[in-house]
């Protein structure tokens, strides 16, 4: 192999071995950080490994009212985040797919994904799920503005269309500079919203309730089990870490060195699990009608970063 299909090769090595190694990690950190805060033992750090073992050893029950979507939404769940996180650079690790506009494919991907899960909800005839999928389209309505908002300031900044361009300028030091700066750290912080909201997290949802009147995404794979359920969990910890990534890749320096950086990705990814954790322990939910409200205030907040680079 040439030098080119080398470094190609190692960035899709490191992005699986993230992906599939490190992610069911950041979920069992953020419940023993909880724990920790409450003054409680907590479950062990590697407990959602287990739970994903058991669940892929267990069989499954399939209502006889479902259709194919129903089997179909954990696998692209699955799916998904192992294809979206291709478009993303991991630190200083190069994506493995780069092209101009990738980041219009990437933004829809978690939306294909966030689709087939709602039809699987509504697939199963319950007006229970059915009400959890309309409260997660709603919601994905007022977040898919922030995203694209964020990544036209960066691509602005970075004068380019390149997810691996545009999210390495921070790294870079291309955006620490004056009205730049401002920019950059009001997208990081809608980032960290968006990540909030993306992945069920407190304040907006809660991924441990199980009150009718409360649950948005756990509503919808509640007639999911076994094998399906763990891929719907795995699914949703590769989620939690590749909108980690996106937030540590502005705010993360570079070294220069790719063993460095890597591991500084790692410990990046942990700290932000541990912060997660802190805001969930320090807040409660919100109420259904001030969900929006935030929503639209964070859009609005990054129409501001717009601005800022626009001078």
């Amino acid at each position: 192999m040439n030098f080119y299909q080398t470094s190609v090769f190692s960035s899709l090595l490191f992005h699986l071995l993230l992906l599939l190694g490190i992610s069911p990690l950041l979920p069992g950190i953020i419940a023993r950080t909880k724990a920790v805060i409450a003054g409680r033992q907590g479950p062990p750090l590697l407990q959602p490994y287990s739970d994903i073992r058991k669940l892929f050893r267990k069989s499954m029950v399939i209502s006889r009212t479902t259709t194919w979507l129903f089997r179909a939404g954990p696998v692209v769940g699955f799916a998904v985040p192992l294809l979206a996180a291709m478009l993303v650079p991991f630190g200083a690790m190069p994506a493995p797919l780069s092209f101009t506009g990738d980041l219009v494919l990437f933004v829809y991907l978690l939306g294909l994904a966030r689709f087939f899960t709602v039809l699987a909800a509504m697939d199963t005839g319950s007006s229970f799920e059915g009400m959890g999928a309309a409260r997660e389209a709603t919601f994905s309505v007022l977040v898919e503005p922030i995203i694209f908002v964020a990544f036209v300031v960066l691509a602005r900044s970075s004068n380019s269309l390149t997810l691996n361009t545009m999210l390495s300028a921070g790294a870079g030091g291309a955006l620490f500079s004056g009205p730049a700066a401002m920019s950059l750290i009001l997208i990081s912080f809608c980032l960290f919203i968006v990540l909030l909201v993306e992945n069920c997290r407190i304040p907006f949802d809660d991924p441990n309730t199980h009150l009718e009147l409360t649950m948005i995404h756990e509503v919808m794979v509640l007639d999911h089990s076994g094998p399906d359920f763990a891929l719907i969990q795995y699914g949703a910890a590769m989620k939690l870490l590749l909108s980690a990534v996106l937030v540590l890749d502005l705010i993360l320096p570079s070294s220069g060195s790719m063993l460095f950086d890597g591991f500084a990705l790692v410990a990046g990814l942990m700290v932000l699990a541990v912060c997660i954790g802190l805001v969930e322990s320090a807040m409660a939910r919100l109420r259904l009608i001030r969900i929006p409200q935030l929503l639209v205030g964070t859009t609005l907040l990054s129409f501001f970063a717009f601005i800022l680079v626009l001078r």
